[in-house]
C-alpha cells in the first residue's frame, strides 16, 4: 500500500507579503514531516509537496486558512517512497518565470477546457495546439498533433510565439489556440501572453496533463507517451502511475532504457545528453556525492542526492 501522498498545487493571487509567509510555512511543513518545494512570489504560490497523508493535508489546511488561498485546489498522487529528500520554501520574482512584464493571469488568462472536453477541441483542424513545456519534457510524451516549440526554458516561449508561422499565418488572421502544460500553471501565463497580443480565442487544459491522465480513460486518450514530473517519480502515465524513466543527476533530464544502457551513462554523474558538456572535475565531484548517497542509502538513511552540476561556460 503506497504510504506517501504527493500534492501539487498553484494559485495566481496577489501576495504582497509573500516574504513574511516563508518562515511559518516552512515550520508547518517540517512539523508535519512534509518534504518538497514551495515557491512564493507577489503573483502567488506554486508547489509540489509529499509526505504522510495527514501531514500533507495539515499543510494544505494551514494554507487555506489564509483567505486569499481559501479556494486553493490541488492534485493528488500516491507512491511507495517519498519523491523528495528535503523541504524548501523559496522566494521568487515569479512563480513561473516568463520574464514579460505586465502579464497577469488573474485578469487575462485564456478559457479553461475540462479534460473530458479536451479531445474534441484539439481534434478540430482549425485549432493550433501548442505544448508549452521544455524540449526534454515533450521528448517523452505529448498530445497527438501538438506543436513542439523546442524550448530549453519557459522564458523562451514568448520569442517562439512571435516567430511561429502557425501562430502568425499569412492571412493575418489570428488562429484559435489551445495550450497545455504539466499542471496548468505555465498555460495560465502563456494564454495570458497571447491574449495580450490580440488573440481572442485561446484555450488551456484545466488541471494540465496530470488532470487529463488522472480522469480520461486510456482507451479514449489522445496522450502519447509519459508525462515528465519534477520529482523523484520522473514520469507518470495514465492513472498517474509512475513510469520507468530514470533521471540524470547532472542535467536533470529523463532517461529511457537506451540512455541508461549507454557507455556514457554513469549513475549520479552523467548521461549521453550531458556527458560532453561537463568537466572531469565536475564528474569527480559528482562521483563522490554519489558514493556518499549510496553509503547513506545502505544505512537506511534518506540522504539528499544533491544539486545538478552547473554547465561549464562556453
Amino acid at each position: 500500500m503506497p504510504e506517501f501522498l504527493t500534492a501539487a498545487f498553484y494559485k495566481f493571487v496577489e501576495l504582497p507579503d509573500f516574504a513574511e509567509l516563508k518562515a511559518p510555512l516552512l515550520t508547518c511543513c517540517e512539523e508535519n514531516h512534509v518534504k518538497g518545494i514551495i515557491l512564493l512570489a507577489t503573483e502567488g504560490i506554486n508547489s509540489t509537496i509529499a509526505g504522510p497523508a495527514e501531514g500533507v493535508r495539515a499543510v494544505l489546511a494551514y494554507l487555506r486558512r489564509d483567505p486569499r488561498l481559501a479556494d486553493l485546489q490541488h492534485k493528488e498522487a500516491w507512491s511507495a517512497k517519498s519523491p523528495f529528500y528535503r523541504m524548501k520554501v523559496r522566494l521568487k520574482k515569479e512563480i513561473v518565470t516568463m520574464g514579460v512584464p505586465g502579464i497577469s493571469p488573474t485578469q487575462m488568462a485564456g478559457t479553461y477546457v475540462k479534460p473530458q472536453d479536451w479531445n474534441a477541441l484539439i481534434s478540430d483542424p482549425d485549432v493550433v495546439v501548442v505544448d508549452t513545456r521544455n524540449d526534454y519534457e515533450v521528448g517523452i510524451g505529448t498530445f497527438a498533433g501538438a506543436l513542439d516549440p523546442q524550448i530549453k526554458s519557459f522564458a523562451m516561449l514568448p520569442q517562439w510565439v512571435s516567430e511561429a508561422p502557425a501562430l502568425n499565418p499569412a492571412t493575418g488572421r489570428k488562429p484559435r489556440v489551445a495550450m497545455f502544460c504539466t499542471g496548468g500553471i505555465r498555460c495560465e501565463k502563456s494564454t495570458a501572453l497571447l491574449r495580450a497580443q490580440g488573440y481572442e480565442e485561446v484555450y488551456h487544459l484545466e488541471g494540465g496533463i496530470l488532470k487529463y491522465l488522472e480522469t480520461v480513460p486510456e482507451a479514449q486518450s489522445l496522450w502519447q507517451g509519459q508525462c515528465f514530473v519534477f520529482d523523484e517519480r520522473v514520469s507518470v502515465g495514465h492513472g498517474l502511475v509512475p513510469g520507468q524513466h530514470g533521471l540524470c543527476r547532472a542535467c536533470r533530464q529523463p532517461l529511457n532504457d537506451d540512455d541508461m544502457a549507454s557507455p556514457l551513462f554513469e549513475a549520479g554523474v552523467s548521461c549521453p545528453k550531458c556527458h560532453a558538456t561537463t568537466l572531469e572535475t565536475q564528474k569527480n565531484s559528482a562521483r563522490e556525492r554519489q558514493r556518499q548517497w549510496e553509503r547513506a542509502k545502505a544505512r537506511g538513511e534518506d540522504a539528499p542526492i544533491g544539486t545538478p552540476m552547473p554547465r561549464p561556460k562556453a
